[in-house]
C-alpha cells in the first residue's frame, strides 16, 4: 500500500482506435489510518466523466490503488485520461510518460491540473482546467476530428442537473464496499483559507441537482448503502430537508459531509435519521475559537461541538470528526486535548489532518510570504508530512504529535471509552472499530484478492436492516423517545 506498482518497459503495439482509459493513479497509503477508506467508493470524478463519453467510444475504468498491477496496455487506449492529485502527480506524469511511448493520446485534469497547470502541460498531449464532464466529449470529438488542443478551459457555473449520471457500469463492483458514490451539491457556504476550494482560479458556485435525480440514481444502483461525496451536504438546509424526503422511500443507508450547524435544527437531524443516515463527517478542525477565526470557518462556537454531537447521536447518527493539527494556535497541549475531547463525546471515529498549505491557496500564500514552507515535493503534501514550519511546535513535534493521536484513538482503551451509551449497540460498534479500524493487513488482503465487497456487503445490508426498523420506531416516536439504533459503519 505504499509502493505502485511496476510499470514495464513501454513498447510499441496496437491502438485500439475509439477506446479510452480513465484512470486514477496509485499514492502511498498513510500507515497511521485505515486502508479500508481507500476502496470505501470508486473516485466519481472519472465515473461522472465516463458518463459524459461519446456513445461511439468504448470507455474503461483502472484504479491503481486496488492492487492488481499495471494498467492495461494491450492494446493500448486511443486515449488515456488520467486525475491529477499534487499528492500523486509524479506518478500521474510517469503513466502519462508509459502511455505516451506506446502511441497512447493522453489528457490530463484535476485539481493540480487547475491550480498549477503550467507545471502539468508538459507531461500531457492535452490538459482539461475546471469542469472535466463538460470538456470530455469536446476533447473526444476534437480528437476524432484530428484538431486537438493543448489546453481545454470551462468553468462550473453550468446547472449541475444538467450533468449525465455516473456511469457505474465500468466498475468492477466487487472491489469497493459500494459503488454508489454520489453527489447532490457543489461547493461549500465556507471557504476556508486551507481549503482547496480557495484556490485561486477555482470559483465553484453553490450548484444542486434535482432531488429526484439523486434518488433515481441511488436507487438505480442497487446497493444498500450511498456515500455522498459533498463537499457540504448541508450548506443549504431546505435542500437537504427535500432531499431527505425524496430518499426516504428508498430504504437505503446512506453517509455525507456536513457542517456542525446542521444541528442547528433538530428537527432536521431527525429527518435525516428517517432517510437512512446512519453517519456524517463534520469538519469540526480546531477545538481553539483562534484558529477558526484565522481559517475564515464559519462555524458555531467549538464550546457547543459537544452539545451539537449529542444531537446527532440522539438520532443514531455516528460522527466521524476531522481535526487539523499545526494552526498557529495550536501548541504542545493540542494533541492530548484534541484526543480526550473525541474520547468524552463518543466520537465514533476521527480523522487527523497536519496544517498543509495547498499550493495557490491563502494559506500556502500567507507562510510562503512568511518564509515557512519548507518543501515543494508535493508527494509530501497529503496532510501526513509536515511542510512548512510551525508557529508554536516543533517540526518533530507536530509531525510525532499527529501520529500519537492516531496510536491513541486506535488503541484497545480509546475504542472502548468511545463505546455507545447503548449497551446492545456496543458489538456493533467494536465489529467496525476492530474491522474498520485496527485491520489493515486484513485489508490488504481483501483489496488484493477483490474480496472487499464479499466480506462488507453482508455486514452493510445486516445493519441497513436494522435501521430500517429502527426508523419505524423513530417515525412512531415523540421526538427522540425512541432508543437509537447503532450501525455498523461502513464509512465513518
Amino acid at each position: 500500500m505504499r509502493v505502485a506498482p511496476t510499470l514495464p518497459a513501454p513498447t510499441r503495439g496496437s491502438v485500439a482506435q475509439q477506446r479510452a482509459l480513465l484512470l486514477n493513479p496509485f499514492y502511498p497509503k498513510d500507515p497511521h489510518a485505515s486502508f479500508g477508506k481507500h476502496v470505501l467508493t470508486p473516485t466519481l470524478a472519472l465515473t461522472s466523466i465516463a458518463g459524459a463519453t461519446p456513445a461511439h467510444w468504448q470507455v474503461d475504468y483502472w484504479d491503481e490503488n486496488l492492487l492488481q498491477g499495471a494498467p492495461p496496455h494491450s492494446p493500448v487506449p486511443q486515449v488515456v485520461g488520467i486525475t491529477v492529485h499534487l499528492t500523486f502527480a509524479q506518478r500521474a506524469y510517469a503513466l502519462a510518460a508509459w502511455y505516451r511511448a506506446q502511441g497512447a493520446t493522453v489528457v490530463l485534469g484535476g485539481l493540480h491540473a487547475l491550480s498549477c497547470p503550467e507545471e502539468v502541460a508538459p507531461h500531457a498531449d492535452a490538459i482539461a482546467i475546471g469542469d472535466g464532464v463538460q470538456l470530455w466529449p469536446e476533447i473526444l470529438r476534437d480528437i476524432d476530428a484530428g484538431r486537438l488542443q493543448k489546453v481545454y478551459r470551462a468553468d462550473f457555473k453550468r446547472p449541475y442537473s444538467a450533468d449525465p449520471p455516473a456511469r457505474r457500469s465500468i466498475l468492477p463492483r466487487e472491489a469497493f464496499l459500494t459503488t454508489t458514490s454520489v453527489i447532490a451539491t457543489r461547493g461549500c457556504h465556507n471557504r476556508c483559507g486551507f481549503c482547496y476550494l480557495a484556490t485561486d482560479g477555482l470559483h465553484m458556485p453553490y450548484r444542486m441537482r434535482h432531488v429526484q435525480q439523486v434518488a433515481e440514481e441511488i436507487a438505480a444502483d442497487d446497493q444498500p448503502y450511498a456515500v455522498f461525496v459533498d463537499n457540504n451536504l448541508g450548506s443549504r438546509p431546505g435542500y437537504l430537508r427535500e432531499l431527505c424526503r425524496a430518499l426516504r422511500p428508498l430504504q437505503k443507508i446512506w453517509s455525507a459531509a456536513l457542517t456542525i450547524d446542521v444541528t442547528d435544527d433538530p428537527e432536521l437531524v431527525r429527518e435525516m435519521a428517517l432517510a437512512g443516515c446512519t453517519g456524517v463527517f463534520i469538519g469540526f478542525e480546531s477545538l481553539n475559537e483562534g484558529n477558526l477565526i484565522a481559517a475564515r470557518k464559519r462555524t458555531p462556537a467549538p464550546e457547543d461541538y459537544a452539545r451539537r454531537v449529542a444531537i446527532l447521536h440522539r438520532y443514531g447518527i455516528q460522527v466521524n470528526g476531522s481535526f487539523v493539527l499545526g494552526f498557529d494556535h495550536d501548541g504542545p497541549e493540542v494533541f492530548a486535548k484534541t484526543v480526550a475531547w473525541i474520547e468524552r463525546n463518543r466520537l465514533e471515529c476521527a480523522t487527523f489532518h497536519i496544517l498543509t498549505p495547498y499550493p495557490n491557496t491563502p494559506l500556502y500564500r500567507e507562510l510562503e510570504s512568511q518564509g515557512r514552507i519548507l518543501t515543494r515535493d508535493w508527494q509530501q503534501y497529503d496532510t501526513a508530512h509536515v511542510v512548512f514550519r510551525p508557529k508554536q511546535l516543533s517540526v518533530e513535534q507536530l509531525s510525532e504529535g499527529y501520529s500519537w493521536c492516531y496510536r491513541q484513538l486506535f488503541s484497545h482503551a480509546s475504542i472502548w471509552r468511545r463505546r455507545p451509551a447503548d449497551a446492545g449497540a456496543v458489538p456493533a460498534y467494536l465489529a467496525m472499530s476492530y474491522l474498520y479500524k485496527r485491520s489493515n493487513l486484513f485489508w490488504h488482503l481483501l483489496i488484493r484478492h477483490r474480496l472487499t465487497a464479499r466480506i462488507w456487503r453482508p455486514l452493510v445490508e445486516h445493519s441497513r436492516r436494522r435501521h430500517v426498523r429502527y426508523r419505524t420506531r423513530l417515525q412512531h416516536a415523540d421526538g427522540a423517545a425512541s432508543r437509537a439504533a447503532s450501525y455498523l459503519s461502513a464509512g465513518v
